[in-house]
């Protein structure tokens, strides 16, 4: 059975669902932008303080999403520096340079659809690589981690955001459950993509090795998510967090409001009239230098 399952797991298929889906949510992602950056800003600013950005750098952000972390990266390295924003969502990268001249910097932003796993650019070109919640979602981690090296120059840096665990991440574990025993879903197949895929002990700093980086290094961060209450994590979670859409995608539009009121059911456990909603999180920062 196990390997029927495999078989039946198609990259290119996978890709092509992610890039529609956030083409679709990538509206939903900018909108919520402000509450997103406030749950992930500390460990934003570890990865950019990971990866060594210094005034002039060169840096590549797989994965950027709209907008973020790019325009924190272009402020390190400022006006001397360059920032390629890229995703597999052509919606979502045009986001970003809507973004990018917003906040005054698109002389520094450019923006590129691409897939990550393959980045269609020359050797030894940047000082850094960032990749901010996007290397779990991909199904070859370790080949894309071999090539993020090689467009690094000697000496650069690759800094990356994960989540870690399902048991220490309630904020997406909950969800998930109730999503898959709903919707019927078998669970994930061990290194099949996913939130977690990447979060076990030794797991991230093993892909690392893999792809020839020497002496990587793992660091845990605290993130978790802070709401006015349930009703706003559950919007933000219908809006923005295209997987969660994703899984439910052949349920019936009914049944599909059915499982998000059980999700809300469930995570009012997190809020409390002293502290609003707060619901756990953890990510694991990996940074290795070529």
């Amino acid at each position: 059975m196990a390997d029927s399952q495999q078989a039946a797991f198609d990259p290119a298929k996978y890709k092509n669902a992610q890039r529609e889906q956030w083409n679709k949510d990538g509206a939903a992602w900018r909108r919520w932008n402000p509450a997103l950056d406030r749950w992930y800003g500390e460990v934003t600013r570890l990865m950019l303080d990971q990866a060594g950005l210094q005034p002039g750098h060169r840096v590549l952000d797989i994965a950027a999403g709209a907008g973020e972390p790019s325009v924190s990266a272009a402020a390190r390295v400022g006006p001397g520096g360059h920032v390629l924003a890229t995703d597999i969502s052509e919606g979502i990268i045009e986001l970003a340079r809507q973004v990018a001249d917003e906040h005054g910097l698109g002389h520094i932003i450019e923006t590129r659809a691409m897939d990550g796993e393959k980045p269609d650019l020359p050797d030894a070109s940047f000082d850094a690589v960032i990749c901010r919640l996007g290397l779990m979602y991909m199904p070859h981690p370790v080949a894309a981690l071999g090539e993020w090296r090689r467009v690094l120059k000697p000496g650069g840096r690759v800094a990356v955001v994960v989540f870690s665990t399902p048991e220490r991440n309630d904020w997406g574990a909950v969800p998930v459950s109730i999503i898959r025993r709903r919707a019927q879903l078998p669970a994930p197949l061990p290194g099949q993509p996913g939130p977690f895929s990447l979060g076990a002990p030794g797991v991230l700093d093993g892909a690392f090795r893999q792809a020839g980086f020497a002496a990587p290094e793992v660091h845990t961060v605290s993130i978790p998510g802070r709401m006015s209450s349930t009703a706003e994590y559950v919007q933000l979670a219908r809006e923005a967090f295209g997987a969660f859409n994703a899984m439910m995608a052949t349920l019936p539009a009914q049944e599909r409001e059915s499982v998000w009121d059980e999700v809300e059911g469930a995570m009012r456990s997190y809020e409390s009239s002293a502290g609003g909603f707060v619901v756990p999180g953890e990510c694991l920062v990996g940074v290795a230098t070529r």
